[in-house]
């Protein structure tokens, strides 16, 4: 598998287990930067009532696609090309949407705008499930954490684990509630937003 993430199988399970219960009533999830597609793959396995669309950037889309076609699986349509800075997104609406460990790769004024894209497309009622390392009141929640993000800020000074209230916030503006906070394994969170009726 090409592009393959350590991480990302190591998390699966945990993430799946909270899937479950959350997306139990859902046919279809947006996911953005699916990466390999290892998620995508593992997760359509277990939950085999969604249509689940991936998507990726222009550089790593190739893969990804490589990766998914392998599956042969009716549940993978073929990954989207998709840059939330665009105005226009591939997908004019979605039921729900999933993104992991992207947040803190992409400087802030990108997650704004992928919130703002978010906004435009996610049904009413739709959730946002966003998996991946948080602070909260300005603090670490591990020393690990705290290791993590010296390391992102070396490689590029915009990126770094953001705080939970400026993520909540943007998520408020876009009409999203808060419908739950996990603590995962590895001191990571999986946050669930529920898009307010209109």
């Amino acid at each position: 598998m090409e592009n393959y993430s350590e991480s990302a199988e190591k998390n699966r399970q945990p993430i799946l287990d909270k899937l479950k219960y959350h997306f139990h009533q859902a046919t279809s999830v947006l996911e953005i930067g699916s990466g390999s597609g290892q998620h995508a793959v593992f997760f359509t396995t277990h939950l085999t009532q969604l249509i689940w669309q991936a998507t990726e950037t222009a550089e790593n889309l190739p893969a990804l696609q490589n990766n998914l076609l392998q599956q042969k699986s009716l549940q993978l349509p073929p990954p989207l090309l998709l840059d939330v800075q665009n105005r226009h997104w591939p997908l004019s609406r979605a039921e729900n949407i999933f993104t992991a460990n992207t947040l803190h790769i992409m400087p802030l004024a990108v997650v704004e705008k992928m919130f703002s894209g978010i906004g435009s497309i996610l049904n009413q009622r739709g959730l946002l499930c966003v998996y991946g390392a948080m602070r909260y009141n300005g603090g670490f929640t591990s020393d690990s954490n705290a290791r993590f993000d010296h390391r992102l800020k070396q490689q590029n000074p915009a990126r770094g684990i953001r705080d939970f209230e400026t993520i909540d916030l943007l998520a408020k503006e876009q009409e999203l509630e808060l419908m739950a906070d996990h603590d995962m394994p590895s001191n990571n969170q999986l946050l669930v937003w529920r898009r307010r009726k209109g």
